[in-house]
């Protein structure tokens, strides 16, 4: 592939990086397990779409400014990690409860805030940013002067194997929300270990630092 070296260590070190748990591993389990299957789907759309987006900025340079930059590092973690801890908190406060005998009611799950969610989740995860900028320059030619495109050819293959554990994520927690809704006392719990969960993943982006 033209401008890019070691294609296949790339694609293999990119499919173990994708199942290592994270930020977005966390988002997609919560939601899936949480709201169900499609709103699992939805997350996981989300949080690609937000993958994308930093695939561009790295690869017209652009996530190299919040690399340089402490201020704008910091204003884009502390964002991140309160919007993580305000649908956190949502999710604990939400008295939907979980119900076998019922269908979900129209419009009672709001799917394109459970997408804009997984977009801003992703994207206001700066070491997201420094990942791209440190790791995808490692398989591009340095003899190479433009490398836009090879950034978007590796960022799109990162994002597609990215895509397929997402799915696979979504089809393992889905299930489990299938069984844990049977049980009316677990229905209970769901969404407010979920939020917890989120909640503690706030305060872990907030605590993050460059290294």
């Amino acid at each position: 592939m033209t401008g890019i070296i070691n294609f296949e260590t790339f694609l293999l070190t990119g499919i173990l990086l994708n199942i290592t748990p994270g930020n977005n591993t966390v988002f997609i389990l919560t939601k899936s397990i949480g709201q169900g299957r499609k709103a699992g789907i939805i997350s996981a759309f989300g949080v690609v779409t937000g993958s994308m987006v930093h695939t561009i900025l790295a690869a017209f340079g652009l996530s190299l400014i919040i690399a340089k930059s402490l201020l704008l590092f910091n204003t884009i973690k502390y964002a991140g990690a309160a919007y993580l801890l305000y649908i956190g908190y949502r999710m604990m406060t939400d008295k939907i409860q979980l119900n076998p005998n019922t269908q979900p009611v129209a419009g009672s799950v709001n799917y394109w805030k459970i997408y804009r969610g997984g977009i801003i989740t992703n994207i206001l995860n700066p070491k997201i940013a420094l990942f791209f900028m440190a790791f995808l320059p490692q398989f591009i030619d340095p003899a190479l002067k433009n490398a836009t495109l090879p950034f978007l050819a590796l960022g799109a293959t990162f994002v597609t194997t990215g895509t397929i554990w997402c799915m696979i994520l979504v089809t393992f927690a889905s299930a489990l929300f299938a069984r844990l809704k049977e049980n009316k006392k677990s229905s209970a719990y769901i969404n407010k270990i979920c939020g917890l969960t989120l909640i503690g993943l706030g305060i872990q982006v907030a605590l993050t630092n460059r290294k």
